[in-house]
């Protein structure tokens, strides 16, 4: 199996960040670009999940599934008292 297309691509840091970056790859025994890449990997990971989130939940609300801000408030307030409220469930199901 061979190897991916790479790019070469260059940003600027803050020198402090540039020196924790250099500690981290002497920690792991490992090249600074390996600990990049491994951040960003798990960065656009983070930020695709994100984005499918926001997408499934405004097909929520354009679905109308969707909780009444009174409702989440008061089940919200019950979690300091002895008698807590069921989570409140959606308009729609």
């Amino acid at each position: 199996m061979g190897q991916s297309p790479t790019r070469i691509i260059t940003v600027h840091v803050p020198v402090e960040m540039a020196e924790k970056l250099d500690e981290l790859a002497a920690n792991y025994e490992r090249s600074c670009g390996w600990i990049v890449k491994q951040a960003l990997a798990a960065f656009i990971e983070q930020e695709e999940k994100r984005h499918q989130m926001i997408l499934e939940g405004l097909a929520d609300v354009d679905a109308g599934r969707v909780v009444e801000q009174a409702d989440v408030l008061r089940w919200v307030n019950s979690l300091n008292i002895s008698m807590l409220l069921p989570v409140p469930q959606s308009w729609q199901k």
